[in-house]
Formats: structure tokens, sequence, C-alpha cells
């Protein structure tokens, strides 16, 4: 089944749409060329806790009555820091 997403990075935003059972890995993939980082750089929040890449989206509690279209889910984002630390997840609520 197809799952939607908002990904979030303080002000950035990205809208995805998915199979539920990808890897995570594969999603940072998709996500890494979208914003040009490599995927090992990236680290994906899902309800606060941070996603296993070796976990299938509906693993991590993602499927079509989680995450659908007219409600999707909300994944937040961060990226790894020049000491190989990821930033503390920022996102800035829609106005």
């Amino acid at each position: 089944m197809d799952v939607f997403m908002i990904i979030q990075r303080k002000n950035q935003t990205i809208f995805l749409d998915a199979k539920d059972n990808i890897l995570v890995n594969k999603l940072k993939n998709k996500i890494g060329s979208i914003i040009k980082v490599v995927p090992s750089s990236l680290q994906l929040y899902y309800k606060d806790k941070i996603m296993d890449g070796t976990k299938t989206l509906s693993n991590c509690g993602l499927n079509s009555i989680t995450a659908e279209a007219l409600n999707p889910a909300t994944i937040g984002l961060t990226l790894k820091l020049d000491n190989e630390e990821f930033e503390p997840l920022e996102i800035v609520p829609y106005p």
C-alpha cells in the first residue's frame, strides 16, 4: 500500500509517497537525491523515535491508515554535522 509523508527539517518541507514495504534506507536514498546529501548523513524520525534503516516503513508504524494522502505522516529529518554527530531535530510548525 502507499504511504504519504511530509518530511520536515527546520523550514524545509518535502512531500513524498512510497510503498509501505520499502526499507527506511531506500526512503533515505530518495530524500538524499532530492536534497543532494548522501543517505548516510540523514537521520529520520517518526513520532520522535529514530527510524531504523533496516526496517520497512510498515515496521516503523507507517501504513495506509497512519499515512493517508489527505492526512500524511510527519517524518523529521536531521543531517550529520562536521563532528559526525547529528543535529538536533527541529521542525518549524506551519503558521
